[in-house]
């Protein structure tokens, strides 16, 4: 049973308006890393109160005796801090002058340091958009002819403030190109949701990923942008953090089980350390229609993760304010539809969903359906064989006696 307790207000010191923090009491199961099954989790926009808004959120999710952090922002390219300590007192300090400016390094901390047992990132760096394509071969080269790539370290967001839904523990990213000579983007745009959970479950929507108290749901939205080619299709370019001078390792799972996201057998991940210590993890589909039905669905290709020191990157001021100015980065890029069947142009709209956590990633384990049919399908030939068996018997038997005249 969730306790969910009414939203509480926080003011800061000298503070010209209030910040919503709303708490809830979750339970779940346990988190290979930690080993906690409660948290309370808190969903807050962290202001800079000298200067105009920024896009800083913070979900913290306290156990009783460790607390996860995740810290999503729009400064720079849209990116994603996860941080896991020992204690349920850690707390997350950010210094904006020094976060905001050319060298960030420190503006941002956990305290207390020695407390930290996990941290990574991802980073959303690059919108793709490629014509006349042929996504066979997706994973070893780019689809089609390429068009400039977007990037998102060039768009302007909105409020994020404004998209704070306490009911749903939410905030949505929402923005746009800066220049955009074009005009692709006057009536489209890019968002990021950004979701926390209380508990164990699935969303109503399509892929339904499981999800647990440690983790939080990513999901992205290409609207109404007009797309530069008849039959474009589009792309993410993602960047995280290198587990010493290696890559983190990406792996695929595979299933019978389809009732949650038909057609779709796969589940694919990327894993920091071994046994992992923090995840991401997606279905391998993309959706071009709300309804997110299956003759909407999109075939996704992930790239193999690469080395990111061929090519500068844009800067992510809270990657940088955290972890220093290493420079061991990998990525890998995302492509979502193929040249034919449905596609981004049918409705000018995608979206494609994806899990963050720490610890062990949530496992998927036969739905009822399926162990249903899997009792009828085994089960009924044992039956007839049964049956069978004891009809020859007894009948053997009774042909067999002897009746005397």
């Amino acid at each position: 049973m969730c306790r969910r307790e009414g939203p509480r207000w926080r003011w800061g010191r000298g503070a010209p308006g209030p910040t919503l923090l709303l708490s809830l009491l979750a339970s779940a199961a346990p988190l290979g890393l930690l080993g906690d099954e409660t948290r309370q989790v808190s969903l807050e926009v962290i202001p800079d109160w000298q200067g105009p808004p920024q896009n800083l959120l913070h979900i913290r999710a306290v156990g009783a005796n460790s607390t996860l952090h995740y810290v999503w922002s729009s400064t720079g390219p849209p990116a994603a801090l996860l941080v896991a300590t020992d204690t349920p007192r850690s707390t997350l300090a950010v210094n904006w002058s020094r976060l905001l400016s050319p060298e960030p390094d420190g503006g941002l901390t956990v305290l207390p340091t020695d407390s930290v047992r996990f941290s990574s990132a991802i980073v959303f760096t690059r919108l793709f958009e490629f014509d006349d394509t042929n996504t066979s071969e997706a994973s070893a080269k780019p689809p089609g002819k390429p068009y400039p790539p977007y990037s998102l370290a060039e768009f302007s967001w909105d409020n994020i403030t404004d998209s704070l839904d306490p009911a749903t523990l939410s905030a949505t990213f929402r923005g746009h190109p800066i220049r955009d000579p074009t005009g692709a983007f006057a009536n489209g745009s890019l968002a990021l949701r950004v979701q926390a959970f209380p508990g164990s479950g699935r969303p109503a929507q399509a892929p339904r990923l499981l999800h647990s108290v440690d983790t939080c749901q990513l999901e992205v939205s290409l609207v109404g942008a007009a797309p530069r080619g008849n039959r474009s299709l589009f792309g993410l370019e993602l960047v995280t953090l290198g587990q010493g001078p290696d890559c983190p390792s990406m792996r695929e799972q595979s299933s019978i089980d389809d009732e949650y996201t038909p057609a779709v057998f796969q589940l694919d991940q990327l894993l920091w350390g071994s046994p992992p210590s923090g995840f991401m993890q997606w279905r391998p589909v993309a959706f071009s229609q709300r309804q997110r039905g299956r003759d909407s669905a999109l075939p996704c290709q992930a790239s193999p993760l690469r080395p990111t020191s061929e090519y500068p990157l844009p800067q992510s001021p809270i990657v940088r304010a955290f972890f220093g100015s290493q420079t061991n980065f990998c990525a890998f890029n995302l492509t979502f539809g193929t040249s034919t069947g449905p596609g981004y142009w049918d409705e000018r709209y995608l979206s494609w969903s994806m899990l963050l956590g720490v610890g062990a990633p949530p496992m998927d384990s036969l739905s009822p359906l399926i162990l249903g049919i899997m009792a009828v399908a085994l089960g009924a030939p044992g039956l007839m064989l049964l049956a069978g068996g004891l009809f020859l018997l007894l009948g053997h038997k009774q042909c067999s006696e002897y009746q005397p005249i």
